[in-house]
């Protein structure tokens, strides 16, 4: 029996894997169609295994979603890179910065997941970190490790393995001793000004 030829739409086919930015990557199934109010509306019918999960995304809003094809093998090497970074942390409260960890990680941007990777990654010999701290990072190296191991088709531990081997290059974070804290004023205001663009994009 001949396999099935895969079907084509706004520039992804049946059998492709996808990042939908509310839950990581995906693949496309199929094409359904449905008869919506007289209207005949196609959907992308997209699996997403580690969730047991399946969604189906009416065509005409893929873009609106934010619905992406893989990265590059460049855009994933980028990544990779900016986990080796120091860490950049805000300070304000740990809430305004979940928030702002949460809505990078739904934007389904690879260089913002990193980002978050970069910055809540804790190795053996530093402090603990508090539940909700772990959880953000669980959740964006669950996205980072699996969009890698697609694009390199190697395994989910691989994926994990290959960004831990480039965190363990990121400089030691010692005790936050030096750099003198900002200017309270303009500090917050700054935050407050990117909190409200994340929660926005997390909107979105």
């Amino acid at each position: 029996m001949a396999a099935k030829k895969p079907v084509q739409r706004v520039g992804f086919k049946t059998g492709e894997y996808v990042v939908y930015p509310a839950h990581g990557v995906g693949q496309i199934t199929g094409i359904e169609e449905q008869e919506i109010a007289e209207l005949k509306l196609e959907l992308f019918v997209i699996n997403f295994e580690q969730d047991k999960l399946t969604l189906r995304v009416p065509v005409t809003k893929v873009k609106s979603v934010g619905m992406r094809k893989l990265a590059s093998e460049e855009a994933v090497a980028r990544a990779l890179k900016t986990v080796t970074g120091r860490a950049r942390v805000k300070r304000t409260m740990w809430s305004r910065r979940a928030q702002e960890y949460e809505a990078k990680i739904n934007s389904g941007d690879l260089d913002y997941i990193s980002e978050v990777v970069r910055d809540l990654f804790r190795s053996e010999d530093q402090p603990e970190q508090s539940y909700s701290e772990r959880q953000l990072f669980e959740q964006a190296m669950d996205r980072m490790s699996r969009e890698i191991s697609v694009v390199r088709k190697i395994t989910l531990t691989e994926g994990e393995q290959v960004i831990f081997k480039e965190l363990a290059k990121s400089p030691r974070r010692g005790p936050k001793t030096d750099a003198p804290a900002p200017d309270s004023g303009e500090a917050a205001a700054t935050d407050t000004a990117q909190g409200e663009k994340s929660g926005t994009e997390a909107a979105a």
